[in-house]
């Protein structure tokens, strides 16, 4: 890994505690899932502080030394996402070869959701993201994401269907809504994460380059995007270019649209989302290329926009929460990031459009999704057979 060169960079630099380091070349992800092979040689990370509370105390820690308890709710087989209804502590979650389930997560309890697409479950691709529509309440409407097999090969699709609950749930009217296209070969950085914008008109969908790389730098191709539509699929938009592989997408209080992005082998990223902005892959990266290729820094002046926070080595995130409670206090408007290969939660202290990498707790499994619950709580899925569902309640 060559050395960082932090001085002209808009952002904030920290060590991650788990590295990411890939083999010699491109790891084939039709056997290896996004980043999990360690580095050989991690660096060491800076103490960090105590976490306070918004009055500036110090935070109750637990005697592991964290703020949080953590209770084991129900167990998945490699679930993706979760999400809440509205008003309930009901939730959906999706596994990766192509089953959701609804859970009441009072008792763990997990209902089978029938009127499942076919989805293509191979390498990093399956089903997908799931969110209530912003008029649930009024008609039922979920989203979908999924991988779906074409001509020239495989892409993430996104579809919207009417969730019917009872004793036998199941999605009617499922229809299709977007498709990334093209399709190309291969199973990798399909993200197919979604966010509703906080006015509810428009859908957020992000979208990989798919391993392709160049596409992302195509002002014409949407892979390697976050897209803009409205939520029944027409007007889709190139929002953004210039990415990797976006695996989360989270709005702020304040409207902001914030991304996790999996950068190559280091330069994982959290980036402010900021409209026609071009985010340099794969031109400008913290990262150097598995194969130990150059690949220049981002640096004042180069036309991309710079992440907010990255991580060298990389901590892979695989999902982003902004938490908007106050049951942990101190932590409201702060960025979660569950970490992949770093196997850890992650909390960026978020100031405005600035953010200061505040906490790494080490959970010892991949952290697939970080969902905040009703209460203010927060919810974790691990990404493995046999993933539990971790529910994080604050030291009292």
């Amino acid at each position: 890994m060559r050395p960082r060169t932090l001085a002209s960079l808009t952002g904030v630099f920290a060590w991650g505690l788990a590295a990411c380091a890939g083999p010699t070349t491109t790891p084939d992800p039709t056997t290896a899932p996004e980043a999990t092979t360690p580095a050989t040689t991690p660096a060491t990370s800076p103490a960090t502080p105590a976490p306070t509370t918004a009055d500036g105390a110090e935070m109750p820690l637990g005697p592991d030394g964290r703020p949080f308890t953590v209770a084991e709710v129900a167990t998945f087989d490699t679930p993706w996402a979760m999400a809440f209804l509205p008003g309930t502590q009901t939730a959906l979650v999706t596994e990766r070869e192509g089953v959701l389930h609804l859970v009441d997560t009072a008792s763990g309890e997990a209902t089978e959701v029938e009127g499942i697409p076919d989805v293509v479950a191979s390498g990093q691709g399956g089903l997908g993201d799931v969110l209530p529509g912003p008029t649930f309440e009024q008609d039922g409407t979920v989203y979908l994401s999924w991988v779906e097999s074409g001509s020239g090969g495989t892409g993430a699709v996104v579809g919207r269907a009417e969730l019917i609950t009872g004793d036998a749930p199941r999605l009617e009217g499922l229809a299709v809504i977007w498709e990334q296209t093209p399709k190309v070969s291969g199973n990798g950085h399909f993200s197919h994460r979604l966010a509703f914008s906080p006015d509810g008109q428009h859908l957020f969908v992000s979208s990989g380059d798919r391993q392709e790389m160049t596409p992302a730098q195509d002002p014409a191709s949407m892979l390697g995007t976050i897209m803009r539509m409205n939520t029944d699929g027409s007007d889709a938009q190139i929002w953004t270019n210039g990415h990797r592989n976006p695996l989360g997408l989270a709005f702020d209080a304040d409207g902001n649209l914030w991304s996790s992005e999996m950068g190559p082998q280091g330069g994982d990223e959290l980036n402010l989302i900021v409209e026609g902005a071009n985010y340099g892959w794969p031109e400008a990266s913290m990262g150097v290329h598995y194969n130990g290729t150059d690949i220049p820094d981002h640096t004042d002046g180069d036309g991309f926009e710079a992440p907010v926070a990255y991580w060298v080595p990389a901590m892979s995130p695989g999902s982003l929460m902004i938490y908007t409670d106050d049951a942990f206090s101190g932590w409201t408007g702060d960025a979660f990031l569950g970490g992949l290969s770093g196997q850890n939660l992650v909390r960026v202290d978020l100031d405005g459009t600035n953010g200061d990498i505040a906490d790494t707790w080490d959970m010892g499994q991949r952290i697939r999704e970080v969902e905040q619950g009703p209460d203010g709580s927060v919810w974790l899925l691990e990404d493995a057979p046999g993933g539990r569902l971790l529910h994080l309640t604050p030291v009292s």
